[in-house]
């Protein structure tokens, strides 16, 4: 009888071990090419705060390079980055009589050499309107000269010492709800006697209504 049982057991566990080894090598089951969608959906709701006007430029710096110069004035030129005016209130959130304009003033420029600094009235710029308005409703300031140049208007060679008009609206109602870009030439113009080396000056920007 006890041959007979131990026979048993070592049987049972021959058929366990082989169970066990045939679910182990089991291949998962596949069917390449099947493809499986998923449906993505989204309530979007409305906006239960009040718009908004933001002023937003493109990039952060820019660099000046020489071009025009004649033996009496020395050149340099660039482009102000891309300036936007986002207005996402609706008319009925802009108060009556609301205008607003983006101005512009520039610091002196300061060498990293220990050069004479140039007067911000060295540096001007020409706006100039680029998209988001067809009815003349947004319109570029007007070009200012530097201290170097003739006025082309009176009072206007002045430079970007003080703040000068980029882009502007008067009637801030009427607008409301879009968004306009404009950008500008800019010149800084020296005597040809400048001291050489680098210089840096920071143009502010301020959108005000």
């Amino acid at each position: 009888m006890n041959t007979w049982n131990r026979t048993r057991l070592v049987a049972a566990g021959a058929a366990s071990a082989l169970m066990v080894t045939a679910l182990a090598q089991s291949p998962a089951v596949a069917a390449p090419g099947d493809n499986a969608d998923v449906t993505v959906t989204v309530e979007i709701e409305e906006p239960d705060q009040p718009g908004v006007l933001a002023l937003s430029v493109a990039a952060d710096s820019v660099a000046l390079s020489e071009d025009g110069s004649t033996l009496l004035v020395r050149q340099f030129v660039g482009t102000l980055p891309r300036v936007t005016v986002t207005d996402t209130r609706t008319a009925e959130e802009v108060p009556a009589g609301a205008a607003w304009a983006v101005l512009g003033s520039a610091t002196d420029f300061t060498g990293d050499a220990g050069q004479a600094p140039i007067s911000a009235a060295h540096l001007g710029w020409k706006p100039r309107l680029l998209d988001g308005d067809d009815d003349g409703l947004v319109s570029e300031g007007e070009e200012v000269v530097t201290v170097l140049d003739e006025p082309t208007q009176p009072g206007n060679n002045v430079g970007l010492v003080d703040q000068e008009l980029l882009v502007s609206t008067f009637d801030s109602q009427v607008v409301a709800n879009d968004a306009y870009s404009v950008d500008a030439d800019l010149f800084l113009r020296t005597p040809a006697e400048v001291a050489a080396g680098a210089y840096t000056s920071t143009l502010t920007l301020s959108l005000f209504e």
